[in-house]
């Protein structure tokens, strides 16, 4: 299949392997701790590096579970069959651990040549064996990065790879750190062919995880692609939430149950106590550890109210990717009516409550979006974009810019977002933003008006900026 899109990612580590090439580095050698979500194309992405470089390669993928010394005896096979100079040089070793196994790498590795090493899974390993960090500490210090390598050490757990350079563990200071986000809004309006609108609302269903996107054939509707996906059991749209999950947080765990609450819509600590909970409400002490794992795996997210009064008790809790989101909401409760073969009923479903859930889930998309087009001439100090609420969420501002966060300094305007296929932000819009502009606090009768909306903007409207979905795609491009 074509690899498309992920050119920023790809000049990142050429970028990287310049370095090891001209020298440029206090080391010959340059080390990359590569991390994102599952599924969302590192693996992918590393392997069109390597092919794109030009250079030898080696490529480990680490298994789960796995004995350790049937990992490392993989791993010395793995070197003996690649296509580094000194490969021949390390067939037929036993590695009794993991410092004899990454010598080896090392020894295949040319003195005089440029390579690329890349160990995919490293949480894995650590799991397996907990002296491979001090492993790898000794041998790079000592070995790898004497030599003309690039090492890319990949994985998915965040929290573990971030863990990695964590000032207490054995590799700090030795690498530099790259995060894959699923592919931009930009890159989705191109492998689509959509016009700007539609490809929010791809953006939205697939979260630009490139399997999924991959499906969407160009120029096909939502509501046909979501027909089609529904069609089929096993279609990335349908598998690739389950398989995600599975690999982190099986359907018994505690963790599933919250994500699962929060994938129905909860945001709020109660509420999602008491629906994760059963027959009745976790208890904090059991919640509160659940949601800072699930926020350090970057599964969950969290808001709190943007303005220049702290609010730290009024925090919001959403899904952090749009997809996860969406398969949560629809797909999950959909997939068994689809393997009876209903999957009509599975789409009507989705139909039914496809604007609501969609005007709740484009929010973050779109402050993202702006940030991207902020600072500027008009906000050149505005580096923050909110929202702001009240415990009863009345009113609610859709969009707050400002200097900072979480606490800002000063707010430089707020708004509103209308994300609706029939109907443009009118002066009934405008005067419900006006009403509540004195209700966040920061700001003043004076604070500018801006608005986003799907469908275009009454043009006799006072705002001081209006975006659409256009502009949107324009701040990824």
């Amino acid at each position: 299949m074509e690899f498309t899109g992920r050119a920023a990612d790809l000049d990142l580590l050429a970028q990287q392997l310049d370095l090891v090439t001209e020298g440029c580095g206090a080391t010959r050698g340059r080390a990359v701790i590569v991390t994102g979500r599952r599924r969302v194309g590192k693996s992918r992405l590393i392997q069109e590096f390597c092919d794109r470089s030009g250079r030898a390669y080696v490529v480990f993928q680490a298994t789960r579970g796995r004995n350790p010394v049937a990992e490392r005896d993989d791993f010395i096979a793995t070197i003996t069959h690649s296509a580094l100079g000194g490969a021949e040089l390390v067939a037929g070793l036993h590695a009794s651990d993991w410092n004899q196994a990454l010598r080896a790498l090392a020894i295949a590795l040319p003195d005089d040549v440029p390579g690329i090493a890349v160990i995919d899974e490293v949480p894995w390993l650590t799991e397996q064996d907990s002296e491979f960090e001090g492993a790898l500490q000794t041998v790079w210090d000592r070995q790898l990065s004497g030599k003309p390598v690039l090492l890319v050490l990949v994985g998915s757990d965040i929290s573990v790879m971030e863990a990695l350079q964590s000032r207490d563990r054995p590799f700090f200071g030795r690498a530099t750190k790259m995060t894959v986000e699923p592919l931009n809004l930009a890159d989705v309006q191109t492998m689509t062919d959509l016009d700007a609108a539609n490809a929010v609302d791809a953006r939205l269903i697939t979260g630009g995880f490139p399997e999924i996107v991959q499906s969407w054939r160009p120029g096909m509707s939502r509501t046909d692609f979501l027909r089609t996906s529904a069609a089929n059991p096993l279609s990335p749209l349908l598998v690739a939430g389950e398989l995600s999950l599975l690999g982190e947080f099986p359907e018994s765990s505690r963790s599933r149950a919250v994500l699962e609450a929060v994938g129905s819509g909860e945001r709020t600590f109660g509420a999602i106590a008491a629906q994760a909970g059963g027959t009745g409400a976790l208890p904090s002490g059991t919640l509160t550890p659940v949601l800072n794992a699930l926020q350090a795996k970057r599964t969950i997210a969290t808001d709190l109210p943007l303005s220049t009064k702290p609010d730290t008790k009024n925090k919001r809790y959403r899904i952090a990717d749009s997809y996860l989101r969406f398969w949560l909401a629809f797909l999950q409760r959909g997939i068994p009516l689809i393997e009876r073969g209903r999957g009509d009923l599975a789409l009507t479903r989705i139909e039914r409550s496809w604007t609501a859930w969609r005007g709740r889930a484009v929010e973050p998309l779109i402050r993202e979006s702006l940030l991207r087009l902020l600072p500027s001439g008009r906000w050149p100090e505005t580096e923050a974009i909110g929202g702001w609420w009240n415990r009863q969420n009345n009113p609610e501002i859709d969009l707050v810019g400002a200097d900072r966060e979480p606490v800002a300094g000063a707010v430089h305007f707020i708004g509103s977002i209308k994300w609706l296929e029939d109907r443009t932000f009118d002066r009934h819009d405008y005067d419900a933003l006006t009403r509540a502009i004195l209700s966040v606090p920061g700001t003043d009768i004076h604070t500018p008006l801006v608005a986003v909306s799907r469908s275009g903007i009454e043009s006799d409207l006072p705002l001081a900026m209006r975006w659409g979905p256009e502009d949107l795609v324009a701040a990824w491009q």
